[in-house]
């Protein structure tokens, strides 16, 4: 069975990759679970651009400044440049945003933007209104839960990838493998993302030699409701703060303006940081206030946070609500060119989180991911579209590898609590040395294939974080 394009992924990149392919061509996508359970269906905030072309440099410097001068400038200015085009193409076809009462966009404003440019739809749920309807538009078929174990690669080309497909493995061949798997929030003890995923397509990457990049840039958000059971939290938008909440301690005491002047309106790496310096430094419990808010407003444009909250007892905005930080987004990953090239493998691209495209640098820009995964899917598939070679078709023997053993899932939550403990908010050079140790300790017992890409998932963020050895943007490293 051979298809003319793989994606490995159903989120908003995978998707939008998908739309962009004509009918006549083979395409399969490949969705290790049910399609909500993606991190672009949980996107609250919105979708960042540039408003118009006077806002595109603003944009950019913006951008710029938000990575800690760790952004590839060039990665950025195709970011930006391209917004408004894929955001009003979806718009032509028929998608619609938020407007006002006499049919205008409604922009907002999130923390390190220094003007209204955000996006949103049905008020906070922008991922999961336009992931409902990307499906919709989706013309491709649709493989549902299965999930990729291998990428078939020979002389640096990638020929397919293996599947386990209801605990059958087999191969499927591509002309082109597109790669939108998302990030890795559950190695992390506590984290906003949805529980599929767990960063397996990186831990393959390494097992193939395939480069990946910034992988201790682990974005953490500053606002997220942790009094619920699961891993996966619930995460209170940063449009939240761009319209007026604000945190503060039990005494009602808005201690952000200590670490910087913006007060809510800092980068989440800082913001994040301010809430566990400030709670170690004085163990106050730390909350979100909505008392800015008028209810009638706050309910139409927060509806979903408004019901969430609601069952776990809250009445908002009168209520205020107990915070901390929790893993959000892996900012690193597999890298990539500027049309989403896998760096030395032929036929391979990368899109969306699972990719490093060198946007976001030290610390994403608020709302800049959903963009990207649309920006960069839009041009990956206009790179495979020019390509009308065909490549010779080569066949690849089924690997039999155990997938799992029973043991497999206390290690996981082993790894999970190494990884929130020693490699989170705040390092410190002995934390990652010691996470280290005990992660090639886990990779030398009896394990599965999937616990293993976990494992080489976490190592490769553990040694890119110990070879940063000064602070910058989400990654800061204090002295023992």
């Amino acid at each position: 069975m051979k298809y003319d394009v793989i994606i490995v992924g159903a989120g908003i990149a995978g998707l939008y990759a998908a739309m962009n392919i004509p009918r006549d061509k083979k395409v399969l996508i490949i969705n290790k679970r049910e399609t909500f359970k993606c991190n672009s269906f949980y996107a609250q905030g919105g979708i960042a651009l540039a408003v118009d072309k006077d806002d595109i440099p603003v944009h950019i410097e913006d951008t710029l400044n938000a990575g800690d001068g760790l952004c590839d400038k060039d990665a950025v200015d195709v970011l930006s440049e391209n917004s408004r085009e894929v955001i009003d193409n979806i718009i032509k076809m028929g998608f619609e945003f938020d407007k006002d009462s006499e049919g205008n966009l409604l922009y907002t404003k999130e923390a390190a933007h220094s003007r209204e440019r955000i996006l949103h739809a049905g008020g906070d749920a922008t991922g999961r209104y336009l992931h409902l309807f990307l499906l919709e538009h989706n013309p491709h078929p649709m493989l549902f839960d299965a999930r990729v174990v291998d990428l078939l690669i020979k002389d640096n080309e990638c020929y397919g990838v293996t599947v386990l497909d209801h605990r059958e493995l087999r191969n499927i061949y591509a002309e082109k493998v597109i790669i939108a798997s998302g990030g890795v929030g559950s190695l992390y003890e506590y984290h906003t993302n949805a529980p599929t995923i767990s960063g397996d397509m990186q831990g393959l990457c390494v097992m193939k030699g395939i480069k990946l990049e910034m992988m201790e840039m682990m974005q953490f958000h500053p606002t997220v409701y942790v009094g619920n059971e699961s891993a996966q939290k619930l995460l209170l938008t940063e449009a939240l703060r761009g319209e007026g909440a604000t945190i503060e301690d039990k005494f009602g005491r808005r201690f952000l303006f200590d670490y910087d002047p913006r007060g809510e309106l800092a980068s989440r790496d800082i913001v994040s940081k301010a809430i566990y310096d400030y709670k170690k430094k004085t163990g106050s419990e730390v909350y979100l206030s909505f008392k800015n808010f008028n209810y009638e407003y706050f309910i139409h444009r927060f509806p979903n946070i408004y019901k969430s909250m609601k069952l776990f007892g809250y009445d908002l905005p009168n209520d205020r609500v107990p915070i901390s930080p929790a893993f959000h987004y892996a900012i690193g990953g597999i890298k990539t060119d500027l049309s989403a090239r896998v760096e030395g493998i032929g036929s391979l691209y990368a899109i969306g989180e699972v990719a490093s495209t060198g946007v976001h640098g030290a610390n994403r820009l608020a709302s800049n991911s959903l963009l990207e995964g649309l920006v960069f899917a839009k041009r990956a598939v206009e790179d495979i579209l020019k390509d009308t070679t065909k490549k010779p078709f080569v066949e690849f023997d089924v690997v039999k590898d155990v997938m799992s053993y029973k043991e497999d899932k206390e290690k996981k939550n082993l790894l999970r609590k190494i990884m929130w403990d020693k490699v989170s908010i705040v390092r410190t050079k002995e934390g990652l040395t010691e996470a280290l140790e005990q992660i090639n300790a886990l990779l030398n017992e009896k394990i599965g294939k999937l616990l293993k890409f976990r494992l080489l998932t976490a190592k490769e963020i553990v040694t890119s974080a110990l070879k940063r050895e000064k602070s910058i943007g989400v990654h800061t490293i204090e002295e023992n």
